[in-house]
């Protein structure tokens, strides 16, 4: 089975955290992953997608611009995960801890085993 992960485009910690999320979720499990910026067009979101099997959806924070953005085309995640809503809070231009993402990595691939 095969994943597309659309990520936050932010620069706030959270929304550095969602692509540092991803970038580990495709070190650990190669070819399970396929990952696109929240910053491309809806167009090129729905074609490298493609031919995923089911798309998580990866926010930073509550303004969900993700979310926003695969809302403007005609894909709808099966998951969304929210990085705050995990207990991670946004520090603006704050670093990156591993804990963070190791708690997203977790949360995603939760999701890859719990319908």
């Amino acid at each position: 089975m095969t994943f597309a992960l659309v990520t936050c485009s932010g620069i706030s910690n959270t929304g550095k955290l969602t692509t540092q999320a991803a970038l580990m979720l495709m070190q650990r499990r190669p070819g399970h992953y396929v990952w696109m910026h929240a910053k491309q067009s809806a167009a090129t979101l729905e074609a490298e997608i493609g031919d995923a099997d089911q798309v998580i959806v990866i926010d930073g924070c509550t303004d969900c611009c993700a979310t926003k953005k695969l809302a403007k085309s005609c894909l709808v995640p099966h998951y969304h995960i929210i990085a705050a809503e995990l207990g991670i809070e946004k520090k603006g231009m704050g670093e990156v801890r591993y804990d963070e993402i190791e708690k997203v990595v977790r949360a995603v691939m939760d999701k890859e085993v719990s319908p």
